[in-house]
C-alpha cells in the first residue's frame, strides 16, 4: 500500500527548546487557515498529544519505533493522516537521542528517516548569535539523512532575529522560517511526569490563540507548508490481524477522568476495529464502572495527586474489587495499577485505602524508579501473553509498589533486568506501559478472554 501524506517533523537538540509550543503554535495557526491537520508525538509521551488533541480538535497519535516496526509507523502514519491536508509530527529529546543512549533507535532523527519526512529545527536562540549556525550546520550535518530543510528559531528578539536569519543562511544554506519571541504568557507548567496535563492548563484555548496569531506575523507558514507537500510518497504494509471480528459485541469500560488520561489512542482504535465497544466511565466521579461490561481498562495518569478523592468514592472501589475478583479482564497499567493496590501514599504524604486487588502500599520514591524502554517476556500464561511470548513496554513513574509482580521479566537495553506485573487469566496489572502495535495478538487474546467472560451470563 501506498499513502503521501503531506508532513513536517519539528525536532530540536535537547529537550527543553520548545518543541511542544512551536508545535502548538504551527498547529493552531494552520488549524485557523483551514487546514485538516494530523498530529503526532515521536516515542511514548502521552501528555504532548493532548495538547495538540486541543489544537486540532481529534485525538492525536504517537509514533515509536521502539513499540514496533518501520512498516507499522509507516502504516499508522498514513492511516491517521488519511483525509487530512498536513500532518505534524513532534520529536523527542534530542534529534538524534535514542535508546540506550548511544544509538539513534527510536528518535526523532530515525522516525524522520523512516518516514522521510521533512524536518524543522527548533533552536532555542537565547544567548546565541553565531553559535545557532554552528548547532545547526551540526545538526543538519551528523547525518547525511537528516531531512533538514528549515529552521525555527524559539525565544528569539525581533532585533537578533535578522542577524541570526542570516548568519544561519549563510553558513549552512538552510532556511530560516521564522521565530518565536519570549511569552511568558504562554508557557506550558510541568510537573514530576512532565508537562502538566492540556485539560489542567487555564486559559488554554487563549494561550493557543496567542501563539497562533504570533505565528502568523513571524513565521513563513508558506515555506513551512510548501516544504510539507515535498515529502515524498511512502510505501507499507498493515499489520496482519486476524479475519473477523474477536471482539464483536464486547463492550469494555475505560477510565478517563482528571486521574487516569494516559492512552495510546491507536491502542484504543485497534479494540474497536476489532469489533469492541469502548464504554468511558470517571473513577473520580461515577459511582460504579458501567454496566454489562465484559473487560476494564485502568490507564496510566495521575492518581497519586486526586488520591484522596479516589479513596472516598467508596462506591467505585467496591465496584473495581468485586468486578476484579469477580474474573472481569482487566489491564491496569501504572497509575492503574497504583490504583489497585490496598494503599497508596497520595502527593500529600497522606495514606489512602484504595481497592485492595493488590495486596501492598505503594509510595512516593521521590525518583524515577526502571524509567525507559523494555522489552518484556512472560514467565506464564496470562490474560495478554503466553509463556515465552513478548513485546516491548516503557516504565515512567515516581511511585513504587511493595509488590511490582512477577510475571514477566522486564530487559533494557543495557541489559539490566528485573521481574514485574500481576498475570492473571483475567489480569494485567503493572508499571509497563503496553502498546497493542507492540504485539497485535495482545489485543485479540485479550478480547477471547472478554468473549468468555461475556458468554458466562445472559444479558437481559
Amino acid at each position: 500500500m501506498q499513502g503521501n501524506p503531506p508532513r513536517l517533523l519539528l525536532a530540536a537538540a535537547n529537550s527543553g527548546a520548545g518543541k511542544t509550543t512551536a508545535t502548538c503554535a504551527l498547529l493552531q495557526a494552520f488549524a485557523d487557515r483551514g487546514e485538516r491537520l494530523a498530529s503526532f508525538k515521536c516515542g511514548p509521551d502521552y501528555i504532548d498529544p493532548m495538547f495538540h488533541s486541543e489544537v486540532i480538535g481529534a485525538k492525536s497519535r504517537n509514533l515509536d519505533l521502539f513499540f514496533y516496526g518501520e512498516d507499522t509507523a509507516r502504516f499508522l502514519l498514513c492511516k491517521n493522516s488519511a483525509d487530512c491536508t498536513l500532518s505534524i509530527l513532534e520529536g523527542v529529546m534530542g534529534f538524534y537521542d535514542g535508546v540506550g543512549g548511544t544509538s539513534t533507535r527510536a528518535s526523532s532523527y530515525d522516525l524522520a528517516r523512516v518516514t522521510r519526512t521533512p524536518v524543522v529545527l527548533v533552536v532555542n536562540a537565547r544567548g546565541l548569535s553565531l553559535s545557532a549556525a554552528a548547532l545547526v550546520k551540526g545538526l543538519a550535518e551528523f547525518r547525511p539523512d537528516s531531512n533538514v530543510c528549515a529552521v525555527l528559531l524559539n525565544r528569539c528578539s525581533p532585533m537578533t532575529y535578522p542577524m541570526l536569519k542570516q548568519a544561519i543562511e549563510y553558513e549552512t544554506g538552510i532556511p530560516v522560517a521564522g521565530y518565536l519571541p519570549e511569552m511568558a504568557d504562554c508557557s506550558l507548567e510541568s510537573r514530576h511526569l512532565g508537562l502538566i496535563t492540556a485539560a489542567e492548563v487555564q486559559n488554554l484555548r487563549e494561550k493557543l490563540q496567542t501563539l497562533a496569531r504570533q505565528a502568523e506575523r513571524s513565521v513563513d507558514l508558506g515555506l513551512l507548508l510548501r516544504l510539507a507537500h515535498s515529502a515524498p510518497e511512502l510505501e507499507f504494509s498493515p499489520p496482519p490481524l486476524p479475519a473477523g471480528l474477536p471482539g464483536k459485541g464486547v463492550r469494555i469500560a475505560v477510565a478517563q477522568d482528571r486521574a487516569f488520561c494516559f492512552y495510546y489512542e491507536d491502542s484504543l482504535d485497534l479494540l474497536r476495529e476489532l469489533g469492541a465497544e469502548l464504554i468511558p466511565f470517571s473513577p473520580l466521579a461515577d459511582a460504579a464502572i458501567p454496566a454489562e461490561t465484559d473487560g476494564l481498562l485502568l490507564g496510566g495518569g495521575y492518581p497519586e495527586i486526586y488520591a484522596k478523592t479516589l479513596s472516598q468514592n467508596c462506591g467505585m472501589l467496591q465496584s473495581v474489587r468485586e468486578a476484579v475478583a469477580g474474573g472481569l479482564p482487566t489491564i491496569a497499567e501504572c497509575g492503574g495499577f497504583l490504583y489497585l493496590h490496598r494503599e497508596m501514599e497520595g502527593e500529600d504524604g497522606v495514606d489512602y485505602p484504595m481497592v485492595g486487588v493488590i495486596d501492598a502500599r505503594c509510595w512516593n520514591a521521590r525518583k524515577l524508579c526502571r524509567f525507559g524502554y523494555a522489552e518484556l517476556t512472560a514467565q506464564s500464561d496470562g490474560l495478554l501473553c503466553r509463556r515465552g511470548e513478548r513485546f516491548h513496554a516503557h516504565e515512567f513513574h515516581y511511585w513504587d509498589s511493595e509488590q511490582n509482580g512477577d510475571c514477566f521479566e522486564a530487559v533494557k537495553v543495557s541489559g539490566r533486568r528485573w521481574r514485574c506485573v500481576h498475570s492473571a487469566p483475567a489480569l494485567y496489572a503493572g508499571f509497563p506501559h503496553l502498546h497493542f502495535y507492540s504485539n497485535p495478538g495482545m489485543a485479540v487474546r485479550y478480547l477471547e478472554q472478554c468473549q468468555l467472560y461475556r458468554k458466562g451470563y445472559d444479558r437481559p
